[in-house]
């Protein structure tokens, strides 16, 4: 097969949210945990952090993939949708996965995609989860598709967990008030793992918390009041992050969004949570938000 065919193959054979809705969805993991048995768990052979949200998680994640790049780490990241290349969605340090790796994914492993009949988004986490294993990446910074509780990602078992701003999405799967849906964006939330998340709205605050609570998870919530913008300018955005759990430390952000502030504060903070694990000096988390890049989203044209 072309790439050009094995892209066909995945967008036509295979249901795709985008392209027909609501169809496409398919909750739960026995679809994710088949292919993962095919791979051998490669979601097991590599460190994670897990990022859901309504707003912003395509942010976080980038800035964390940034961050964790400019100290040293083989970082892989995942995200969704793309921009113009379905490879986009796949990337380690930056570099996108090669067409070969997913012609030769798909050729390998086309009769276990036939038999368990995976969504796309479900044999894209695999693809993604079977690429950083074998690239042994230090740590993959992975993006929740849709949700989180029954979301495909969610069979690793992250350092931290992320969750940024709540707002309606999804309400046909996800439900119909926001503490339904903060309740399912908390389902990534694992035992004594954690949580670091954007507290402004405190009926999705309460949710989490409770959440937290009951698995034993630290939570950390982050608010508007500990970041202040010192100045923004067409080249992004100073300001200054404080909060009960750090001391005041200056920022900048290649991003004029002065909500983007809440999404790096949750960045910078989940670094800083990790610091026992991943000892990443101060200067490079600085570095790495401020030489965020993101095509087409964060980017000024």
């Amino acid at each position: 097969m072309t790439y050009t065919e094995t892209l066909n193959f995945l967008y036509h054979s295979l249901p795709v949210f985008q392209h027909i809705g609501g169809s496409a969805y398919k909750p739960g993991f026995d679809n994710i945990v088949a292919l993962e048995q095919e791979l051998g768990e490669p979601h097991r052979r590599f460190r994670s952090v897990h990022v859901a949200g309504t707003n912003g998680k395509g942010s976080v994640s980038h800035m964390l993939a940034a961050v964790l790049q400019a100290a040293g780490y083989r970082t892989g990241l995942f995200t969704s949708p793309h921009l113009k290349d379905f490879r986009e969605r796949i990337k380690v340090n930056g570099q996108m996965i090669s067409e070969e790796e997913v012609v030769n994914f798909v050729e390998q492993h086309r009769e276990a995609i036939d038999r368990i009949q995976p969504s796309f988004f479900e044999i894209t986490t695999a693809i993604a989860f079977d690429y950083f294993a074998r690239e042994q990446v230090d740590v993959a910074v992975i993006e929740v598709g849709m949700g989180g509780r029954l979301d495909s990602t969610n069979v690793i078992r992250p350092l931290a967990s992320v969750i940024t701003n709540i707002s309606w999405d999804h309400a046909q799967f996800l439900g119909d008030t926001l503490e339904k849906i903060a309740g399912e964006k908390a389902g990534i939330i694992k035992p004594q793992v954690p949580v670091i998340y954007d507290g402004h709205q405190p009926e999705v605050s309460e949710v989490i918390e409770k959440r937290a609570n009951e698995l034993g998870s630290p939570a950390f919530a982050l608010t508007e009041d500990m970041y202040e913008m010192q100045k923004n300018t067409r080249e992004g955005i100073d300001f200054s992050f404080h909060c009960k759990y750090y001391n005041t430390v200056q920022l900048s952000i290649p991003y004029i969004a002065p909500y983007q502030m809440m999404n790096a504060s949750l960045a910078f903070f989940t670094m800083e949570q990790l610091r026992d694990v991943h000892k990443i000096p101060l200067e490079k988390l600085i570095e790495g938000l401020k030489n965020t890049h993101w095509e087409g989203r964060m980017e000024t044209v």
